[in-house]
């Protein structure tokens, strides 16, 4: 049941196939398109069901740095929730590809780290790159889920 390093390449290629599904269904029927697709993908990427996960969000702040649950999770790849009002749908920015440039990764029996870089173009051809760590869990199922999500801006120094 050990993880491979095949497998968090295969989870983090499903993840920014995600981000650019929910891009895309927003454009397509707007919010009420986007959060089923959302919805879906955080049932399928995020693992929930272990409990709290450790997600933050790279443009989060104050008490709502930190999001545990899978409503505070919707909202960022969302918004439109009054309950996280600083929250505009990082989702929605109009995602058209990801790569990653891995730094390191650590496999360990069921669990498994990755951090490096995700660097994200929009339909504008415009690129946001990110300091991004995930940590996967692998279930019984053997899919493997992020329980580890943390993401920053790289540092302007």
């Amino acid at each position: 049941m050990a993880i491979t390093e095949q497998e968090i390449i295969k989870a983090r290629l499903a993840w920014g196939d995600a981000l650019i599904a929910i891009s895309k269904a927003f454009e397509e029927g707007g919010i009420e398109q986007a959060r089923p697709v959302a919805s879906t993908a955080i049932d399928d990427l995020y693992g929930f069901e272990f409990g709290p996960i450790l997600f933050k969000p790279t443009l989060s702040g104050g008490p709502q740095t930190f999001r545990p649950t899978k409503e505070g999770t919707l909202s960022y790849f969302v918004g439109h929730d009054e309950t996280y009002p600083q929250d505009g749908g990082f989702g929605l920015n109009g995602w058209r590809s990801m790569e990653s440039e891995t730094s390191s990764f650590v496999l360990e029996d069921n669990m498994a780290l990755w951090m490096g870089w995700i660097m994200l173009t929009n339909k504008e051809g415009s690129i946001v790159k990110v300091d991004k760590s995930f940590g996967y869990k692998k279930g019984k199922d053997g899919r493997l889920k992020i329980v580890l999500h943390h993401s920053s801006l790289p540092f302007q120094g």
